[in-house]
């Protein structure tokens, strides 16, 4: 960061002490308008309210230029990918990624083999997730393909304190987020097959039931649920009012893969819409993101994306991985056990911050148990080293603290792949954690990219 842009930093955010002052205030309005998060975990349901604090996250327009370059790159490998891995496989043939974490991971869909999606893309909305660490480095986590959320909190967040401290904004070169709609509308109109945009909640009752209807509120697509829709001549229609028909040529769906259909996936499924997959797969419908996204961001995939990036685009990727070891691998896994207490274990199918062990906090016994685990099910894990990453201010009952943060950047791919000069910075509330995830207990603030 430049001398400029540390003043610059320093005298946006010295305004925003008066914002402060309004911090109850903008969270309570955030609790009217349903900003929540929610997460099954073991078949029970948990909500909560997702705080906000008032002191913004700035990132000076240098490292954002480095950060979409990166994204731009690892977005587009991800997307080839997946178009390889629902076709020919080649990746796998040249020997680049062992079978078993395809075939093995609970994301890879077999009803989706073959399914050319609008544009060969998959991945219309990405969720990247990064760190910054004490060197001044920006490192991958995590990459988020299905249907990642987060959007919506940093435009509400951003809205409410536009006109809480306005001068903030109108004096600095702050990007203005708010074309994060156009960018989505863009995005859903590239692979519009015939007819509305619309945007599928399982409804109000859901935790994310705010995003679903901002994002549609913002883009113009109509907010729909399972019931009000139907397949027929394979096409997607909504009923209308007066027992008419709209057929649907996009569907930005809000609902897991596996509840999408019940005629394909699970056929429980009461959130669902039969023969769905037969509208996608018959080439009438855009579906964002594309079903079967999670062979992507299963975390043990994560460890071969520098590798895609090298197979598919013949480029060295831009953006590093945090250090990252495969237990599936004899090599690795040997690092992994001798070292055990000073690493971090991902269980490569949990998400939302759960299945994250730190060595560091477990006894001898645990050590112990999880040592066999590994061996008996090396597949199911990955090991980082943990990252030293960088502390951001927080307000906590008036008091100005340290705490982790990270960044879920958004990366939105149609006619081209554009990263979203914003994104949600969360933060852990405890002084002791490394997690972040909202589900886990954090906040998130307000992501500014200054302009120059």
């Amino acid at each position: 960061m430049t001398h400029t842009e540390i003043r610059q930093a320093e005298e946006a955010q010295s305004l925003f002490t008066e914002a402060i002052g309004n911090a109850g205030e903008i969270n309570e309005l955030l609790r009217r308008y349903g900003v929540k998060f929610g997460i099954y975990k073991n078949g029970v349901f948990k909500e909560q309210f997702f705080p906000f604090d008032p002191i913004p996250r700035v990132i000076p327009a240098e490292d954002f230029h480095l950060i979409e370059k990166g994204l731009v790159q690892r977005v587009n490998a991800l997307n080839k990918f997946l178009f390889d891995m629902y076709h020919e496989k080649q990746i796998v043939r040249d020997g680049i990624i062992p079978e078993d974490f395809i075939y093995l991971s609970k994301g890879y869909l077999a009803q989706c083999e073959g399914i050319t999606p609008p544009g060969e893309i998959y991945s219309h909305i990405s969720g990247i997730d990064l760190v910054q660490g004490k060197d001044g480095a920006w490192y991958i986590l995590e990459d988020n393909l299905r249907i990642p959320s987060g959007a919506s909190y940093p435009l509400i967040a951003r809205e409410l304190t536009r006109i809480a401290c306005p001068g903030a904004f109108a004096q600095h070169h702050i990007t203005d987020n708010r074309n994060y709609a156009e960018l989505l509308r863009d995005t859903m109109e590239h692979v519009n097959c015939g007819g509305i945009r619309a945007i599928l909640t399982p409804g109000r009752y859901n935790a994310a039931y705010f995003e679903h209807s901002y994002l549609a509120e913002l883009t113009g697509a109509v907010l729909v649920q399972n019931d009000e829709l139907f397949v027929e001549d394979n096409k997607l229609y909504q009923r209308t009012y007066n027992g008419g028909k709209t057929q649907i040529g996009v569907l930005y769906r809000r609902i897991s893969d596996e509840y999408l259909d019940p005629l394909t996936f699970y056929p429980g499924s009461v959130i669902g819409i039969p023969n769905l997959m037969e509208a996608y797969r018959s080439g009438n419908l855009g579906l964002i993101n594309a079903p079967g996204n999670g062979v992507a961001d299963d975390k043990g995939i994560y460890y071969f994306v520098p590798k895609m990036i090298r197979y598919y685009l013949g480029e060295e990727p831009i953006l590093q991985n945090a250090p990252t070891y495969l237990p599936f691998y004899d090599e690795d896994r040997q690092y992994v056990l001798d070292r055990l207490d000073t690493l971090v274990l991902k269980d490569v199918s949990e998400a939302g911050g759960y299945g994250v062990v730190f060595g560091s906090d477990l006894t001898k016994e645990q050590l112990s148990e999880l040592r066999d685990t590994i061996l008996a099910e090396p597949r199911r894990f990955i090991a980082q080293e943990v990252i030293d990453f960088l502390d951001l201010p927080i307000l906590d009952n008036g008091r100005t603290v340290l705490r982790k943060a990270d960044l879920r950047a958004f990366v939105l791919t149609g006619k081209e792949t554009k990263v979203w000069a914003s994104g949600l910075t969360r933060f852990s509330r405890n002084p002791d954690s490394f997690v972040v995830n909202s589900s886990q207990g954090g906040g998130f603030k307000d992501t500014w990219v200054l302009s120059r």
